[in-house]
């Protein structure tokens, strides 16, 4: 038996270094990409770097299923293959990302994909992510240099192959915006120093410099946006603003292009500088989202041993193709598809599978929220209020298995939870719903820039995130938006057109009216009227076409990831 487990092993280990490898091509793509400017490039690559994960575990489990067989459950085996692949990852430099590998291998190949502490890495794996300060990680630049040498000296280390459009002007700006932020606050003293990380973040349209500088007895993080315009690279603002900078590495966003060749140091530096993100959305936003979605895991776990509330049904208009429920004392929700959805939705279960897959492989522009996908998720029973059990039974039966003490749940996704916009629209004031339902057109408006139109924009399928950005969390509906028809009404010209109970005109599967969208958009008196007029774009098929050919065009809309008036150049195209 040893010596079967050791073969086994390595085509494991040689199947991480073929993913890992893999990763890093696509990755380091990503610099040349944006000193081309080529965008569609960019997307095409980050869609490739977005399914490598799943694409080579499925080959390596069939190979896997073929050789075991019958002992596909056979633990002995199982453990032997865990101890000599643990040999072989013991030193590497990535052996957090090699643990999760093994974990999916793992449980694709035994059946009913297990939770084995003997088997596994569940709780134990490898889980640093310390900063060593001098490594080769860091750039540092002591205060002594001063403000301005050290603002050209940065500009420089980063070269991104291309000129600057300004760059003097760039040097002015970066200075006038540390002065601004923080010489206003903070004295210069001996042992102020600036640290960027060496790496670059690539997404979409452009490239992020990280940094902290150590001021005032702590470390001030901030952000330097460098984008590619026709005319070179500029830098584009400079954000200190801890809300943004959350923003930036927010759950609602793509992954970045970010090499790591030890990834636990690079989240440990985020981690210094956006603290109140957890260390699994760290390895999400740098593209290891699936050792984020181990983390997250470790992280519910400890949590339901250091909690005693019941899972719930969660709260909200229930929807008809997906069951949710939360534990209140997480901010998570579980959702499940039912096993028979209410009319008039009729789709299959699949379908409704292959939307939440192209969410996950789509630009989401911080519209749209991650999601883990889990299958044979476990609960304890006694954690499940009768209610949520009852509701559960009622609408996914066939999901569900009780094995001891445990619920088993075959297939679930889990996502951020947040406030839905339609309560949160019930009780808030004037003032508070003017500013949210700006940002309930503006996530419509950046969807449809990102080819997605999301189908059913009713309120009760978007949520309010802490800072009330306003985020799309129903995918059932959701169509590229280069595929819709938008249409204006044909206008009644008989009697018999003018009274008909029904549309007298013929309406495709694609057809849309975005006229109608006025009657149900939204129904407060005192917020309607404000939001027609401020996003009286909606309303008008003509606005829409103009989106639609502009991607059919081969136009990548970037969507600034923050707001318009901290840009130093506002409206400089990208």
């Amino acid at each position: 038996m040893p010596n079967r487990a050791l073969p086994l092993a390595t085509k494991i280990f040689e199947g991480y270094l073929t993913y890992i490898e893999t990763f890093n091509t696509y990755t380091r793509l990503a610099p040349l990409y944006f000193a081309q400017r080529n965008w569609q490039a960019t997307q095409l690559n980050h869609r490739q770097r977005l399914r490598l994960y799943k694409d080579l575990l499925f080959q390596l489990v069939k190979v896997f299923q073929e050789i075991l067989g019958t002992d596909s459950t056979n633990r002995e085996i199982w453990k032997l293959i865990r101890k000599e692949y643990q040999e072989m990852i013991r030193e590497r430099p990535d052996v957090e990302l090699a643990e999760t590998f093994f974990n999916s291998v793992f449980r694709k190949t035994f059946p009913n994909n297990p939770l084995d502490e003997e088997l596994m890495y569940v709780m134990e794996g490898y889980n640093s992510c310390e900063i060593r300060e001098n490594s080769d990680l860091l750039l540092t630049y002591p205060a002594s240099m001063g403000l301005e040498n050290i603002i050209r000296q940065i500009l420089e280390d980063f070269d991104f192959g291309v000129p600057f459009m300004d760059k003097e002007q760039d040097v002015q700006f970066l200075v006038k915006g540390v002065k601004d932020v923080i010489l206003t606050r903070y004295q210069v003293e001996v042992g102020t120093k600036t640290q960027l990380l060496k790496p670059v973040f690539y997404r979409n349209k452009a490239a992020y410099l990280i940094g902290r500088t150590y001021v005032g007895k702590k470390w001030m993080p901030f952000i330097i946006p460098i984008l590619n315009g026709p005319k070179g690279i500029y830098v584009d603002t400079l954000i200190f603003d801890p809300n943004l900078m959350s923003h930036l590495f927010s759950f609602t966003r793509s992954y970045f292009m970010v090499e790591a060749e030890v990834p636990s140091q690079i989240v440990g530096f985020l981690y210094s500088v956006i603290s109140h993100k957890k260390i699994h959305e760290l390895y999400n936003a740098i593209g290891f989202n699936k050792h984020g979605k181990t983390l997250f895991y470790r992280d519910f776990l400890h949590h339901l041993a250091h909690s005693s509330d019941q899972f719930v049904v969660a709260p909200g208009i229930k929807g008809m193709v997906m069951t949710v429920f939360t534990l209140p004392s997480l901010n998570i929700v579980f959702k499940l598809i039912k096993d028979h959805f209410e009319p008039p939705k009729n789709m299959t279960r699949q379908e409704v599978r292959e939307k939440y897959k192209l969410v996950s492989l789509h630009d989401r522009v911080g519209r749209m929220a991650d999601t883990h996908e889990f299958e044979y998720f476990r609960i304890p029973l006694h954690r499940v209020s009768p209610e949520l059990m009852k509701e559960l039974r009622n609408t996914t039966n066939s999901l569900l298995r009780v094995v001891g003490d445990q619920l088993i749940i075959k297939h679930l996704y889990t996502e951020r939870r947040m406030i839905p916009l339609n309560i949160f629209l019930e009780t808030c004031s004037t003032r508070e719903g003017l500013k949210v339902i700006e940002d309930y057109g503006r996530a419509i408006l950046q969807l449809a820039q990102a080819n997605i139109f999301p189908g059913d924009m009713m309120t009760k399928n978007f949520g309010l995130t802490r800072q009330k950005r306003v985020i799309f969390y129903d995918y059932d509906e959701i169509e590229l938006l280069e595929d819709m028809n938008f249409r204006e009404k044909p206008k009644p010209e008989t009697y018999e057109q003018i009274y008909a109970a029904e549309p007298w005109y013929e309406i495709g599967k694609h057809d849309v009216f975005p006229e109608d969208f006025k009657r149900w958009m939204i129904g407060r008196a005192d917020l309607k009227p404000h939001f027609l007029s401020y996003h009286r774009d909606l309303f008008d098929a003509a606005f829409w076409k103009g989106i639609q050919k502009r991607i059919q065009d081969g136009e990548l809309i970037h969507a600034i990831p923050y707001p318009e008036e901290i840009r130093f150049r506002p409206g400089e195209p990208d």
